[in-house]
């Protein structure tokens, strides 16, 4: 194991995902979503293909042990992918990405239900008060049937990221029961394969004309997206999911920095505070499960070989 080169990988990886979700707010004033997602999606595939070519999988990446749970899979991710995207023309970036911090607190919920994973009052505790710090987030836009200071589009932008974390963490659930049985090449190919099939039936929805700004942003966008997924699963090739995966959290510093600079977003008090929440909550849950881990490696190896 290398920690270092895998917290680097992690923090390249966020680093690129945020910057994709920023090429696609540049254009989602125009841009419908199902469209955007054409492009993360196709434009990813070359990049994954290169990389199975280069790692040897790229026959494994083809074969498939379950057809239909791929499709599943991609039908949830890409329905995660849509809603969030659609989001972006009415929301902030921060604001996106602090919210979406919900989906990972959600499968603690999910695993309880569809995995039939115990979970104990200290982790339910940490989902409860992480919660709370979404709540806090989007309180300010809960505006749908009364009046106030935001717009009913910002109420339903919080909508569409909530959906859209409650998919993401049903397709990690997925996730999940796929990697029992079927390789990551052909998890993460297929994903692509069958997200940029189903973004193609949105095409009678209004796909639009780009112009020559738009498309670069959303080529670009599928690129970073793919080299992003390839730093995602090499840091885990070097550290332990639970050295790397509190740096999700640096999501909220990268995507601060663009919405201030790029799309003069500034962050308010009550925004940062409910961050700040889920953020610690998601951190101890992270931190909850590797000790848990820890104690159930103790006990196997205390057992004798009969049990």
């Amino acid at each position: 194991m290398q920690p270092v080169k895998g917290i680097f990988f992690k923090l390249g990886a966020v680093f690129l995902f945020v910057t994709m979700f920023s090429m696609i707010k540049a254009t989602s004033d125009h841009v419908p979503a199902g469209q955007a997602v054409f492009f993360r999606a196709a434009f990813a595939i070359p990049v994954i293909l290169i990389w199975l070519t280069v790692q040897g999988e790229l026959r494994n990446g083809f074969k498939v042990v379950s057809p239909s749970g791929h499709f599943w899979r991609g039908v949830i991710g890409t329905t995660a992918m849509a809603c969030n995207f659609a989001a972006l023309s009415l929301l902030p970036l921060p604001e996106v990405t602090a919210i979406g911090f919900a989906a990972p607190l959600l499968i603690v919920v999910f695993a309880i239900f569809m995995l039939n994973e115990t979970v104990g009052i200290v982790r339910l505790s940490a989902v409860g008060v992480g919660l709370i710090g979404v709540v806090i987030i989007i309180e300010p836009r809960l505006t749908l049937f009364s009046s106030g200071p935001f717009s009913k589009s910002e109420a339903i932008g919080v909508a569409l990221v909530l959906i859209g974390a409650a998919f993401a963490a049903l397709a990690q659930i997925h996730i999940r029961k796929l990697v029992q049985f079927e390789r990551t090449s052909a998890i993460v190919f297929f994903f692509s394969l069958t997200s940029t099939l189903l973004s193609l039936l949105t095409i009678p929805f209004g796909w639009v004309a780009l112009d020559s700004t738009e498309l670069v942003l959303l080529v670009l966008a599928g690129f970073l997206g793919g080299i992003g997924q390839i730093f995602l699963t090499t840091s885990y090739r070097f550290a332990p999911a639970s050295v790397v995966a509190p740096f999700d959290y640096a999501a909220m510093i990268f995507a601060l920095a663009i919405g201030y600079f790029i799309f003069d977003e500034v962050p308010t008090s009550q925004m940062l505070v409910g961050s700040s929440v889920v953020i610690a909550a998601g951190v101890f849950i992270i931190l909850r499960e590797a000790h848990l881990g820890l104690e159930r490696g103790r006990a196997r190896s205390l057992k004798s070989p009969q049990g």
